[in-house]
């Protein structure tokens, strides 16, 4: 049996929420964990992707930016399942074709998608947010009667720390605030164990403070997981890239260093023009 039969017969477990991989399953041998190759979609003749080619490290950190318009939720719509692909592949490693599966496939198959607008279950406590995240029941009883066991409880109270939330850990999820509950969404991706995050303008309404401590989950993320950060905040995009890919029309314009995209002015004519 290969891997990916059996990453879907027995070999994933799925939860309630989204989804998990066997650690270690995915062939990342030539480094590369998610491989976009030729993709385009169009939406009644406008091409919102457009031959669109890059590749993600696994382990890497990668900031996406672009001006409105430019395919960026139609790209992670199109990695995710949501959207099919007109033309173009995209591989999970080596082996695993994303455009062959379906969305609740893909997931399952270790990648997680945090949206805009954080979703989690506000009158649960933020601790219970946590576990619902990390069970994976099989049925209705083994969700009335599941029991934590000190394992677990201690992946949770870890994972309160890292989202720096161990203090309202009792609180209704629907008390934090809108940065807070953006962490909360980012812990309950994080509990499951996913290989690629992606991560839609996550720094969006928050405070200062809460921007910088975001810039600092992700960096502690690096190496773990692999990232790619859709987002406007170029202070925030500075905070984190080490690469930063720009689309325009569809297509990567230009791939680089802060530094490099700063000072290309094909990306200051796109972000001016807009």
């Amino acid at each position: 049996m290969n891997f990916e039969t059996a990453a879907l017969h027995g070999g994933i477990e799925g939860t309630g929420i989204s989804h998990i991989v066997e650690a270690g399953k995915i062939d990342v041998s030539h480094g590369v964990i998610l491989y976009i190759d030729g993709v385009t979609v169009s939406f009644e003749g406008f091409r919102a992707l457009n031959d669109l080619s890059f590749s993600i490290d696994a382990g890497e950190l990668r900031c996406v930016i672009g001006p409105n318009g430019a395919g960026k939720t139609t790209m992670m719509d199109v990695i995710t399942g949501k959207t099919p692909a007109d033309s173009g592949s995209i591989y999970l490693g080596q082996t695993i074709d994303l455009t062959k599966r379906t969305e609740y496939e893909i997931a399952r198959l270790g990648i997680g998608r945090k949206f805009q607008k954080p979703s989690v279950f506000e009158s649960h406590t933020v601790f219970e947010n946590l576990e619902l995240a990390m069970k994976s029941p099989k049925g209705i009883w083994d969700t009335l009667f599941h029991r934590l066991s000190s394992d677990e409880e201690d992946r949770i109270f870890e994972m309160l720390k890292r989202i720096n939330l161990a203090a309202r850990a009792r609180e209704p999820a629907g008390l934090l605030s809108h940065g807070q509950k953006q962490w909360l969404e980012i812990g309950m991706l994080l509990m499951q164990e996913p290989q690629v995050l992606l991560l839609d303008e996550p720094a969006a309404g928050m405070s200062d403070e809460e921007t910088e401590r975001t810039a600092e989950l992700f960096l502690s993320l690096e190496g773990k997981h692999s990232l790619i950060v859709v987002e406007h905040d170029m202070e925030f995009v500075a905070s984190l890239a080490r690469k930063v890919t720009v689309l325009h029309e569809g297509s990567v314009l230009v791939e680089g260093s802060m530094d490099t995209i700063q000072n290309d002015e094909r990306v200051v004519e796109v972000y001016l023009g807009r």
